[in-house]
């Protein structure tokens, strides 16, 4: 399995229309990604979020990196305050 982490900045006052194109336009998007296996969002109502999403192999989850970046870029670009911190890597542990 791989996993995919995402860390964005954006001002606190918007945070409920982010969490509002996550959960039904963005959720919908990534689980069509290859080998989806499942995606979490939080945010921490202080300007921060960040999204965990695992899939069964790299390839979702490069495919899940630029479904990402093309979603921010359409959907949520004049929310966010810096491009976000991305770390892609195998899982090593899990229960």
């Amino acid at each position: 399995m791989f996993a995919v982490v995402r860390h964005y900045h954006f001002n606190p006052e918007d945070s409920d229309m982010i969490d509002k194109l996550v959960q039904e336009d963005f959720v919908p998007l990534i689980k069509k990604a290859k080998g989806f296996v499942r995606y979490y969002w939080l945010d921490t109502g202080a300007g921060e979020g960040a999204s965990f999403s695992v899939f069964e192999d790299k390839a979702g989850a490069d495919e899940s990196i630029h479904l990402a970046a093309d979603f921010v870029q359409a959907h949520m670009s004049k929310y966010i305050n810096q491009k976000p911190e991305v770390i892609e890597g195998p899982v090593k542990a899990h229960d």
